[in-house]
C-alpha cells in the first residue's frame, strides 16, 4: 500500500471514529490520578516507569502533578506490535534503575486484558521492589482481565469495550498524536 493510501486510509479512521474522551476531560482525570499518587506516594521515594509507548503522553502529562522527589525510568514490553490483538509478550527495554526495595508506580496507558502489566508486576517483583503500584489512564470495562477482580491502583477514566486510540495509544501504529480518546467504527 502506497504512503498516500495509508495517510488516506488512517484519516478515514478518525474522522468516522467516536469521540469517547476530551482532551480536557482526560487532562482532569491526568490531575486527579497525580493528587491520589501524591497522597499515596510524597514521601517514599518511588520509582516511575512508564511503558512505551502508549505510556509516554500519559507518563508526561501526570508528571508536573508529582511535586515530590522521584525518579522516572521506562520499558518497552508489548503484545501488540502495531497490530489490534495481542500475542506474546516481547521485551524491548528493560528498566535501568535498581528497584531493590524501592517503591515502583508501573505508568501505562490502558488497562485491558492486563497480561502485560502483570508480566511487568512480575519483574518488577522478581527485581525487589519493595511495592508496586499500578496506575492507568484508561480502564476498559469488559470480563476478560488477566484475573478476576484486576484493576490498578490509580485508574484515571472506565472505557467501553471498543479499540480505542489517542492520548498515546495507537491504531496500527497511528493517531498516538490524538487530543482525545477516539473508538474505531465496528471495532
Amino acid at each position: 500500500m502506497s504512503q498516500t493510501n495509508t495517510r488516506l486510509q488512517m484519516q478515514q479512521v478518525y474522522d468516522e471514529s467516536d469521540c469517547l474522551y476530551s482532551l480536557e476531560e482526560l487532562q482532569q482525570a491526568v490531575a486527579e490520578i497525580g493528587r491520589e499518587i501524591s497522597n499515596v506516594l510524597a514521601d517514599k521515594n518511588p520509582i516511575l516507569l512508564s511503558i512505551m509507548n502508549g505510556g509516554l503522553v500519559f507518563s508526561g502529562q501526570l508528571m508536573p502533578h508529582l511535586n515530590f522527589p522521584l525518579q522516572l525510568d521506562y520499558l518497552h514490553a508489548t503484545r501488540y506490535r502495531s497490530e489490534t490483538s495481542g500475542g506474546d509478550l516481547d521485551w524491548l527495554v528493560e528498566p535501568s534503575i535498581d528497584m531493590k526495595n524501592r517503591h515502583v508506580v508501573i505508568l501505562d496507558d490502558i488497562l485491558d486484558e492486563g497480561h502485560t502489566l502483570k508480566a511487568i508486576i512480575d519483574y518488577c517483583q522478581a527485581q525487589g521492589a519493595g511495592k508496586v503500584y499500578t496506575a492507568v489512564l484508561l480502564d476498559k470495562q469488559h470480563e476478560r482481565k488477566a484475573f478476576k477482580g484486576f484493576k490498578a491502583d490509580f485508574e484515571g477514566l472506565k472505557v467501553e469495550d471498543r479499540f480505542v486510540f489517542g492520548f498515546g495509544m495507537d491504531y496500527q501504529g497511528y493517531w498516538r498524536n490524538a487530543a482525545g480518546i477516539y473508538a474505531v467504527k465496528g471495532l
